[in-house]
């Protein structure tokens, strides 16, 4: 099976290097290019399975860069991940909604970054994670089966809508979740959320985790997510 093409932009070369190293050794084809520009003659030259676009670039920046690559109807589908310093809110709102499909923040640790770029590239490919299957953040134990969710061995009553929300993040640990994207997977044929609800529902689990309930971290201005421990 051919190896998945990363196409990593970024003009600092130490970073470039980290993250070529990083994912050749878990076995990816890696492409480094510096510039906004050589982003999207390289993208358009041979389409990569994912980039890795760093948000600080010289001339053409990377919002830009992400605007004509989802504008393109040839390049439009290529996964995006954002690589952006602390603090840049704003950017990273504005890269979400121009299309792209997350984000890391600088420094970042090479064993996240290659998380987020295997989650990416299985919701390309339509692998979605097994909704049956026990999943466990921490002291949290998610058991869709049973319904049940153990907080350091010890149940936790959930409603539906806090159970379907919880499982939902729990899964994907690291992966932020606009409020829209908890609504479309929490919903379902007995459950009705709204995008208005989603903080009350936050809320209310956070309190029944007690000191668990740290680790549903908000993102200002985006969403929510569970942390990637």
């Amino acid at each position: 099976m051919a190896k998945q093409h990363v196409l990593v932009v970024d003009d600092e070369e130490n970073i470039q290097e980290l993250v070529r190293y990083n994912l050749a050794k878990n076995g990816y084809q890696v492409s480094c290019v510096g510039s906004g520009e050589d982003a999207l003659k390289a993208a358009r030259l041979k389409m990569p399975d994912l980039i890795l676009l760093d948000l600080m670039l010289p001339r053409i920046d990377g919002l830009q860069v992400c605007r004509e690559l989802k504008g393109d109807a040839k390049t439009r589908t290529i996964p995006v991940v954002m690589l952006t310093a602390k603090g840049e809110e704003a950017d990273i709102v504005a890269g979400l909604e121009l299309g792209a499909d997350d984000y890391v923040t600088k420094p970042f640790s090479p064993r996240v970054l290659l998380a987020r770029v295997r989650a990416v590239l299985r919701r390309k490919a339509g692998e979605q994670p097994d909704e049956a299957e026990v999943v466990v953040g921490g002291p949290i134990t998610v058991h869709p089966g049973r319904h049940e969710v153990l907080v350091a061995g010890q149940p936790v009553e959930m409603t539906h809508t806090e159970f379907r929300i919880l499982h939902l993040l729990v899964r994907q640990p690291g992966w932020v979740f606009t409020r829209v994207q908890i609504v479309e997977g929490a919903q379902g044929p007995d459950v009705i959320v709204t995008d208005r609800s989603v903080d009350v529902h936050m809320v209310s689990l956070r309190r029944k985790l007690g000191q668990a309930g740290d680790l549903i971290e908000t993102v200002r201005g985006v969403g929510y997510r569970f942390k990637d421990e």
